[in-house]
């Protein structure tokens, strides 16, 4: 097989491969994610263990072993399985916050967007409420009135981030169902279920998904934003904000129980950013086409 026929057929990895900044971030997520599923139940013991004794041991030594590679923190607790645990912690709440806002308003906005009238009125103006009412706020007044816990901070954070997926799959479907066909399918008598399923859906889908991508880095930071404040999670659990919040105090003596996992949470963010710039890319069929088309041009060229 030639090289154009490979790039011709994997041409969304032709893409990914091509931008070495997209392969760093994709390697990246996939390190955390191993991290988080495979290595944080494995060491969440040794995380918690304490050792008053290497209270803020210094990063870059290997004296107590490799666990203590980036320092300990205030209690003697290695800051690198520290982060390991703290990955599955942030990782579950971001995927699971995603998960629940992009379902329910990609859900509601196809609803709504498909049949208009007084039921897009009605979900539209229940969406306007949630939006208007800033996020972390509303995520601060229920976590202080709820127990902080890992599911009521997932619950909390996914419904405040429905409008955003709603506004966007309704906007979408109404654009979508003006189609011919569409016109088709209803003149062929499918039904209002299969239109939406099996038509618009597939359409929409690319949309969310990629916003979806980028809405992790924003509800992780959201989240380890929460436990900074001392809202978010209680120990035993950990994620990367509480670590951030309890170095704040130590930043002059022990700046790296704070600046690691800060550097982290960065790294992430950073890398989710860029791999929903990647994922928009690809699905804009413009810029898959001059992509295509450079390629070709360079294959052609070389024979």
């Amino acid at each position: 097989m030639s090289r154009f026929n490979r790039w011709r057929l994997s041409p969304r990895w032709g893409m990914l491969m091509s931008s070495p900044l997209a392969v760093a971030s994709c390697l990246w997520l996939v390190l955390i994610l191993a991290l988080a599923f495979v290595a944080a139940p494995l060491v969440i013991d040794a995380a918690n263990q304490q050792d008053i004794s290497l209270r803020f041991l210094a990063p870059f030594h290997l004296e107590h072993g490799f666990s203590y590679l980036l320092g300990a923190d205030s209690l003697g607790r290695p800051i690198l399985l520290q982060l390991i645990v703290g990955a599955r912690t942030s990782v579950v709440i971001a995927i699971c916050a995603v998960g629940i806002s992009a379902f329910l308003g990609c859900v509601i906005g196809l609803v709504a967007g498909f049949f208009g009238g007084w039921v897009d009125n009605v979900l539209l103006r229940i969406a306007d409420v949630l939006h208007t009412i800033p996020s972390l706020l509303m995520a601060l007044v229920v976590l202080f009135v709820l127990q902080p816990s890992v599911l009521n901070l997932i619950i909390v954070l996914g419904i405040t981030r429905i409008p955003v997926y709603l506004r966007t799959s309704r906007t979408q479907t109404m654009e979508v169902k003006e189609r011919m066909f569409v016109e088709v399918a209803r003149a062929i008598g499918a039904s209002n279920w299969r239109i939406i399923t099996k038509d618009i859906l597939p359409l929409v889908l690319p949309t969310i998904r990629t916003l979806a991508m980028l809405e992790v880095a924003a509800v992780m930071l959201a989240a380890a934003s929460l436990t900074f404040l001392g809202i978010g999670l209680q120990r035993p659990d950990v994620d990367w904000g509480m670590m951030v919040a309890d170095g704040r105090a130590y930043l002059r003596t022990a700046w790296f129980v704070a600046v690691f996992p800060g550097v982290v949470i960065v790294l992430t963010a950073l890398s989710a950013n860029v791999l929903s710039n990647w994922l928009r890319a690809v699905e804009d069929p413009a810029q898959s086409t001059l992509f295509f088309r450079s390629k070709k041009k360079k294959v052609g060229g070389a024979k």
